[in-house]
């Protein structure tokens, strides 16, 4: 490891809710099961880590809502994040046989370096570039609403809310045979990420829809209450959306009601259990990483800044992160400055 210190290692620190720093932590030797990684980008998960940013985590999910390598309880101080991609710069001896490539995915927070065991890495495919990887979590989250949603040949379908995480679940449901798919999202910017994705985009909910499912991924409340408009007779509506603390009202008396609607939560933690016998979170997580081998997927990041910058870049998107979609953060290899 030429010239570079492995005993200290710097991380992001939401101090109090809506105030972070990039503070330096002490490094523990690395264990003979684990590995040392070098990260070289990270993603910043622009909704659950807004609400965790601001301190808008309910009590009631302070446990279900831990990342995997969290440190710290909500609503802080915490070190909390889980999209890291990076290069292993030590592993045991002798080396892991899985371990083809050292360019590696991690649930792992906002962190320059970090040894973790080897069963908590997973190998970047070789055509799958780092700056790209980062969105295996998004496409972790799509795959598992597609599994929970169920779409199947010939289906109407509405993904209300042009994200990251909705723009891979059209993307995805674009791919199965004889679905027509189209998304919905009050932002016009959105228009030509979807175009270049191939996905009909519109700006208001198109009520003759007579969808027969629609896929609610837009995180705000007035976005469920369009998905009931557009649903068709006996529909299933999956919410992928995490409100925090935030309480939804829906009109339930409408459309809800006399058209036999059904309203389904969608949430990445749980594969749903008729897929759970073959499917574990290390399955899962590799196909999400192949699914990125698709190069137009590059236009799901909107922006990119410094480690160091990461404090104010947080800052920002959980206050106004109209236009932001993917937020990479970089990592110098070649310094710690």
């Amino acid at each position: 490891m030429d010239n570079i210190s492995i005993d200290t290692a710097r991380h992001f620190l939401i101090r109090s809710p809506g105030k972070g720093e990039v503070v330096q932590t002490h490094l523990a030797p690395r264990k003979d099961n684990e590995v040392l990684v070098q990260t070289l980008f990270s993603g910043i998960s622009r909704g659950t880590e807004s609400l965790v940013f601001k301190g808008e985590v309910p009590p009631a999910e302070y446990q279900s809502m831990r990342a995997p390598f969290q440190e710290g309880e909500f609503p802080g101080p915490l070190k909390y994040g889980y999209i890291s991609v990076g290069e292993i710069k030590e592993g045991p001896d002798p080396w892991p046989k899985h371990l083809t490539s050292r360019t590696v995915f991690c649930l792992y927070p906002h962190q320059d370096f970090y040894c973790v065991p080897v069963s908590s890495v997973t190998v970047v495919p070789p055509d799958v570039p780092a700056s790209r990887a980062i969105l295996a979590a998004n496409m972790e989250t799509a795959l598992n609403t597609l599994w929970d949603a169920q779409p199947v040949v010939g289906d109407r379908v509405v993904v209300i809310g042009a994200g990251v995480v909705g723009l891979l679940i059209a993307w995805l449901c674009r791919q199965i045979p004889g679905v027509q798919v189209s998304i919905v999202d009050i932002n016009p910017s959105r228009e030509s990420v979807a175009k270049n994705l191939g996905i009909p985009f519109l700006v208001d909910v198109p009520h003759d829809a007579n969808a027969d499912l629609v896929i609610h991924a837009s995180g705000k409340p007035d976005g469920l209450r369009s998905a009931l408009d557009v649903a068709g007779m006996e529909a299933t509506i999956v919410d992928a959306s995490w409100y925090g603390n935030k309480l939804v009202s829906l009109p339930l008396g409408e459309a809800f009601h006399s058209r036999r609607l059904t309203i389904k939560s969608s949430q990445v933690g749980q594969i749903r259990p008729d897929r759970a016998l073959r499917w574990n979170r290390d399955r899962r997580i590799k196909l999400a990483l192949d699914l990125l081998r698709e190069p137009k997927l590059d236009v799901l990041i909107s922006g990119e800044s410094r480690f160091e910058e990461l404090p104010e870049v947080l800052a920002t998107l959980s206050n106004d992160s109209k236009g932001a979609l993917c937020h990479r953060i970089r990592y110098s290899t070649s310094s710690r400055d």
